[in-house]
């Protein structure tokens, strides 16, 4: 194997697909490797741990085919510090040399032969905006859990309905809904997925450059329990898997549909900035209190003895007056990810989750695109 590449290609390749590669030194030594492979159309790199698989493909001055497998971390360590100059890789033996300029590495390959095959990508289901879907992800892993022992509810699930995608998340004290459009390749396709949050957020995270995103969905009876993505770059493709969770998730959807008795506009980046203050004073578990009267909202944390703060801000009240608390950092993670001037909340009862959603100005209704589900925490009486 030999071949010669741009060192800027080379080190977004090797960073991107490296991502899939164990944290911590795996059970199975070749899965900290990284494959690179070198063929008449340039070079392509994967790495897999049984769980997600990354591939991408770049284009390389190719000399010789081949294929080696090294320390995939320690690669992506070197092709960072690289000058920017071209880039020689050549296989020597049992070892890889790494040249750039007048910095020359030298690695050691790991056993080819032991590497496990990457999973084959499902059929491609449809197209999505990279950039709205990476924005859609971001919002929805906000109610997603990270208690590892409930793992069903440390997914996103997503939820194909012809020309619309939803992406649903709970951790049972909040949940999330974010519809976006996209085109199917079958107008009449219904099916849903669960995926891990934590994989599906990096995977969002790593298609921004703009474009489609193709998203690939196993058959009930294909034998797969994968979802795939793939996406164009200016130097190649990437392609990913990652295997989804099993279960019956939680049937969230119906809770967005309370009638509101409440509504309040407040502006996002006043009220984010007064949740952060007033919260410095509140114990572990512990409310941030507020109450709803004509044009205000008034935040309280802290009680009797301990250290208390509040703050007033201006809002829009329709309907009647409430005292509502909120765990803090629940309200604060679905206020950042808004994308809105406004947050439009509306309640039922004080002992009932709340809703948010992000608008331009007070008055104007919340379109379908991302709510925000927040379970009240009982206030002392």
């Amino acid at each position: 194997m030999k071949f010669r590449i741009d060192r800027d290609a080379l080190a977004d390749a090797v960073a991107w697909t490296a991502r899939s590669l164990p944290v911590r030194p795996p059970s199975v030594p070749v899965l900290a490797g990284l494959m690179v492979e070198s063929t008449d159309g340039g070079i392509a790199l994967s790495g897999f741990d049984y769980e997600t698989s990354a591939r991408t493909t770049v284009d390389a001055d190719v000399a010789d085919e081949g294929r080696v497998l090294v320390s995939g971390r320690l690669l992506a360590d070197i092709c960072k510090s690289l000058p920017s100059r071209p880039v020689d890789v050549v296989l020597d033996g049992p070892k890889v040399s790494v040249t750039c300029g007048s910095a020359r590495f030298s690695l050691q390959t790991m056993p080819v032969a032991d590497y496990p095959a990457l999973p084959a990508v499902p059929n491609a289901a449809g197209t999505v905006s990279a950039d709205e879907f990476a924005t859609a992800v971001g919002q929805a892993v906000a109610a997603a859990g990270r208690d590892d022992v409930l793992a069903l509810l440390t997914g996103v699930r997503i939820e194909f309905e012809g020309s619309t995608i939803a992406l649903l998340a709970t951790d049972r004290f909040r949940a999330s809904l974010r519809e976006l459009p996209w085109f199917p390749n079958d107008p009449a396709l219904s099916t849903s997925a669960v995926v891990p949050a934590k994989a599906l957020s990096d995977i969002a995270k790593s298609f921004t450059a703009g474009g489609d995103l193709t998203i690939a969905v196993s058959g009930q009876d294909d034998g797969q329990s994968l979802i795939g993505f793939e996406g164009s770059t200016a130097a190649g493709t990437r392609r990913t898997t990652t295997r989804l969770l099993e279960g019956e998730f939680p049937k969230v959807r119906q809770l967005f549909s309370a009638a509101s008795e409440t509504v309040a506009y407040v502006g996002t980046a006043d009220l984010v900035d007064a949740v952060r203050r007033v919260s410095l004073v509140a114990e572990r578990n512990t409310p941030v209190r507020m109450t709803f009267s004509e044009g205000q909202v008034l935040l309280e944390a802290g009680s009797g003895d301990d250290a208390q703060a509040q703050e007033t801000l201006e809002a829009t009240v329709e309907g009647e007056g409430l005292a509502i608390g909120f765990n803090p950092t629940f309200l604060l993670e679905g206020l950042q990810v808004l994308g809105k001037p406004m947050v439009h909340m509306s309640f039922t009862q004080p002992s009932r989750p709340a809703s948010l959603a992000g608008v331009q100005e007070a008055g104007e209704q919340p379109g379908s695109t991302f709510r925000y589900l927040i379970m009240p925490v009982r206030l002392p009486s």
